[in-house]
């Protein structure tokens, strides 16, 4: 058989995904498995979106869009911009793609050469870091203090920076901590990175919507417009408006930088598929009152999680306060013994051991580059949260 690509040997497989399959397996085998390990909501998809969807099928649009998405979702997608986070975009920096996921994975492969350094706070989402080595470039991790939120401080940017730097990514709220940068914390970092030219910026914004106790959100962008001309501002539908497998993702950004990534697309894809952009006009230009429902509902999940978690001896969590994850401080538990005499000694050994002996399914905090913690979502149903709640204080319980 023919050699794979070296590039492999440097790339790692998700910890994320390795934890879905073994969840997976132990499903088939029929244990009851508490699976609090996705980041995917438990939501339906708006009745007025399917809607939407079913008439263009009826309609016959099944057939090729431009690479990039219709002018009709762009349109939608302008007035988003416009509407929330008073951006505004020309049609032609405006670009669509079949999820937010792939979107970033071209826009780093149009900014990005070989050996470039990317700047990356962790804890971070895994793929951020993965999508570099596909670039042959460098995530530079600057580790977050859990006292300051997990938020980037702009004096850590200003010392992270080099003359390789070429991006930075920037996730709020973020997956896996649901920090939220406030107006103030995003201008101190637009400070810093006016200082520095030649530096893209990447705003992940997927979970912009999924904000707790009356918060607001802001993108730098917005607070910086002098960095607009370098900054690109992505988004998608998956999580706000849980439709995950409908894959629309799409960002605003300057006209140069999507020419480069239609360019990629146009090779490495072709479009979105026409009938989840005909469902994304309708959910982005239609009623909004199902989010704040939903948002309502995780709030209350989190407030309960907080409280149950925190009476397991070895765990500590604060309130997240944006997206619907928790990031839990094991730290407590490592060094502890389970009944068999073995010693946890990472957040991977203790993730491993809820999900083998007490059939708890969470991430550990060594995929997001930060440990001993480990994240759950809280994207479920309350009677899951709950049975995960009994076994994660069992098993905390137990230990020696």
């Amino acid at each position: 058989m023919p050699d794979l690509s070296q590039r492999l040997n440097q790339f790692k497989p998700s910890k994320i995904a390795q934890i879905f399959a073994l969840a997976a397996e132990l499903k088939e085998q029929g244990e009851d498995i508490a699976d609090l390990s996705s980041g995917e909501p438990d939501f339906a998809t708006a009745d007025h979106v399917c809607e939407q969807a079913k008439q263009a099928i009826d309609q016959g649009i099944t057939k090729y869009t431009p690479v990039d998405g219709t002018s009709t979702l762009k349109r939608a997608i302008q007035a988003k911009f416009k509407n929330d986070n008073q951006l505004e975009f020309k049609l032609d920096e405006i670009i669509v793609d079949s999820g937010a996921k792939p979107l970033l994975a071209h826009t780093l492969m149009a900014i990005l050469d070989r050996d470039n350094e990317v700047i990356i706070p962790t804890p971070c989402w895994p793929s951020h870091p993965g999508m570099l080595q596909l670039c042959e470039a460098y995530p530079v991790l600057i580790k977050r203090s859990a006292k300051n939120n997990f938020k980037l401080r702009p004096l850590d940017l200003d010392h992270a920076i080099t003359r390789q730097t070429k991006a930075i990514i920037l996730n709020s709220p973020s997956n896996p901590t649901g920090a939220v940068y406030t107006a103030q914390e995003l201008r101190a970092l637009a400070e810093v990175l006016l200082e520095h030219p030649n530096i893209w910026i990447v705003a992940d914004d997927i979970y912009e919507k999924l904000l707790f106790d009356d918060r607001e959100f802001f993108s730098i962008a917005q607070i910086e417009p002098k960095l607009m001309n370098r900054t690109i501002t992505i988004n998608g539908l998956s999580k706000a408006h849980a439709m995950t497998g409908w894959r629309i993702g799409y960002a605003g950004g300057p006209a140069k930088l999507m020419k480069a990534i239609r360019q990629i697309m146009s090779q490495a894809t072709g479009n979105p598929c026409a009938i989840s952009q005909v469902a994304a006009v309708a959910a982005l230009a239609g009623d909004q009152h199902h989010i704040r429902q939903q948002v309502s509902i995780y709030q209350a999940r989190r407030d309960k999680l907080v409280t149950e978690l925190n009476k397991a001896p070895g765990l500590e969590v604060s309130a997240c306060e944006g997206a619907f994850y928790l990031y839990v401080s094991c730290a407590g538990v490592i060094g502890k013994k389970k009944l068999d005499g073995n010693k946890l000694e990472s957040s991977t050994d203790f993730v491993q051991y809820l999900l083998e002996h007490h059939k708890v399914a969470v991430v550990p905090g060594t995929a997001f580059e930060y440990d001993p913690y480990f994240r759950l979502s809280f994207a479920t149903s309350d009677e899951q949260l709950d049975k995960a709640c009994q076994r994660i204080r069992t098993a905390c319980e137990e230990l020696k």
